[in-house]
C-alpha cells in the first residue's frame, strides 16, 4: 500500500492511552482523523488551497477495524488506498501499522467534497480532482485488502 507515497506517521499519545494500558478505541479513530488532514495536504488541499478553492472534504462513513494493540509512545505509520472516486467522492481505506510492518488497524472510508460557501457537496477543484485521478490509477493495480466491505454481525 505504500506504492502512492502518501504516508501519515505518528506516536501513541500518552492521552490516547486508557484501563487497558494500550491505545484506546476512540484513539484510532483520532489518527485515522489525522491521517485524512493528512491526506487532503497530500493531494494538494492543504490551508491555503481550502481557503482559494473555498473547498474541504468530510469524512461520510467509517468503518474501524482493530487488528492489535498498540502501546504509549509506540510509532505508527498510516498509508492509503484509494479504492473508487468520482467528481466528488473518494473511497478510501487506511492501514495502521507499527515499526515492525505489523497492521494493527484499519479504517475504510467515504469522504465527500465540500463547497465551504454553498456548504454542500461539490465537484473537486481541478488540480485537486488531477491528483486524485493520478492516485486512483495506480491505486487500482494493487490488492483490495480483506477488511474492505465489511458488515458487522455475529456469524452463525
Amino acid at each position: 500500500m505504500e506504492h502512492n507515497s502518501f504516508v501519515f506517521q505518528s506516536t501513541v499519545q500518552s492521552q490516547w492511552v486508557d484501563y487497558n494500558g494500550h491505545m484506546n478505541d476512540a484513539a484510532y479513530a483520532k489518527a485515522f482523523s489525522l491521517a485524512v488532514d493528512a491526506f487532503m495536504d497530500f493531494i494538494g488541499l492543504d490551508e491555503d488551497a481550502r481557503e482559494k478553492h473555498a473547498y474541504t472534504i468530510f469524512t461520510l462513513e467509517t468503518h474501524l477495524c482493530y487488528l492489535q494493540e498498540a502501546n504509549e509512545g509506540e510509532e505508527l505509520q498510516v498509508f492509503a488506498q484509494l479504492l473508487d472516486v468520482d467528481d466528488k467522492r473518494i473511497h478510501i481505506f487506511f492501514t495502521m501499522k507499527n515499526n515492525s510492518g505489523d497492521i494493527i488497524a484499519t479504517s475504510e472510508q467515504m469522504l465527500m467534497g465540500i463547497d465551504t460557501k454553498e456548504g454542500k457537496a461539490a465537484s473537486f477543484p481541478s488540480p485537486i480532482s488531477t491528483t486524485i485521478e493520478k492516485l486512483s490509477q495506480s491505486d487500482k493495480q494493487v490488492t483490495i485488502p480483506k477488511q474492505v466491505g465489511r458488515t458487522i454481525g455475529i456469524r452463525r
